[in-house]
Parts: C-alpha cells; sequence; structure tokens
C-alpha cells in the first residue's frame, strides 16, 4: 500500500492537532484520535453519540505504542498480544494509573489490540503512536464498511481517509486478558 510521505505526514499533523479521521481497519471503518487529546476523545464520544463510562479501544502497531498505557508484559506475553492482533482479537489489559480515565471509562482495564490491518498499522506508525479505535457508526448502529458511507455521516467532522476495509465480516473478538473470558465473539 503506497501512501505519499507527505499525505501521512499530513494526516499526523491533523491528529496531533486533536483532529478525528475515519480509517478502514480488519471489519469496517474506524473512528479515531490521539488517545493523549482529552477534547478530541471528547469530540469522537460525543460524534458518535457513545457514553465515556463504556471505554475506548486503541490500537497499535507494535507493542511499545501501548506500554504507556497498560501494565508490563513480559516477552512472552508480548509475542502473544502481537501474535493474537493478527487473529483480530482485542485484549481487555490492566491499565496504568496514569492511563487517562477518557479512554479507559468506568473500568479498571483498556482495551488494546495490535492490528493487522495494513493502513492502520501505517497511521500508528506514522502517528508513532496508539490510536483510538471504535466503530465509525452511531452508538448502536451498523458499523460502516465504506468511504462514501462515512463521509455522509460525518461529513466535514471526520477526515475520512480512503482505503480498503479488510475481509473480516465481524468486529474484533473482546477477551479479557487475565482470565481469556470472551467478553465479544
Amino acid at each position: 500500500m503506497d501512501r505519499s510521505a507527505t499525505y501521512l505526514r499530513s494526516i499526523s499533523a491533523h491528529l496531533k492537532h486533536g483532529g478525528l479521521i475515519a480509517y478502514p481497519t480488519e471489519s469496517c471503518y474506524g473512528l479515531g484520535c490521539d488517545p493523549y487529546n482529552r477534547k478530541a476523545v471528547l469530540r469522537l464520544l460525543k460524534l458518535k453519540q457513545r457514553p465515556q463510562r463504556k471505554g475506548l479501544i486503541l490500537i497499535a502497531a507494535n507493542y511499545a505504542q501501548v506500554a504507556p498505557y497498560i501494565l508490563p508484559l513480559s516477552p512472552a506475553e508480548q509475542c502473544k498480544l502481537q501474535s493474537d492482533g493478527a487473529k483480530v482479537v482485542t485484549y481487555l489489559m490492566p491499565a496504568r494509573a496514569s492511563t487517562p480515565h477518557w479512554l479507559r471509562g468506568e473500568h479498571s482495564t483498556l482495551a488494546i489490540r495490535l492490528t493487522a490491518h495494513p493502513f492502520a498499522k501505517l497511521l500508528c506508525r506514522t502517528a508513532r503512536s496508539a490510536l483510538v479505535s471504535t466503530s465509525a457508526n452511531r452508538s448502536g448502529q451498523r458499523s460502516i464498511k465504506t468511504y462514501a458511507e462515512c463521509q455522509r455521516l460525518f461529513g466535514n467532522n471526520v477526515w475520512v481517509l480512503q482505503g480498503q476495509v479488510g475481509k473480516r465480516k465481524q468486529p474484533s473478538t473482546i477477551q479479557a486478558w487475565l482470565d481469556g473470558k470472551i467478553v465479544r465473539q
């Protein structure tokens, strides 16, 4: 997937300045922003009509991008996280006390996925950061699968990035890291 360096730098700057993006992921378009930008996260939640108490998912290209948010992992656990990201598993992982509440919601865990989607991974690498990743839809509505649908729903509120959604039909499996309990299949 060849993306120009200028285009990618523009996206990264947009995120750093509190901008919202919609981008293709493994199963649908995701809605994202810089996780440390509280104003951006609150705008995203308002646009999505999602209560903050539910918490959000962060995607990343690698463990280093999520390490500031979660309790440390052993090398073996880091490998498991990486390999299960390719299987599109999102883990509810014990969050550091410093992890912003606007990401965790009412939970002591944070939802983390190391994305296998080529463009989503490239976005994280370019931003040098994990990204908020929630489905690009209004809360409780069906997930959006195309650029045109995102444009219609979000208009000028979100920079919608063109790209191909992965072949996965269902959203990621959500699983508790500590006990393996499946929260969403």
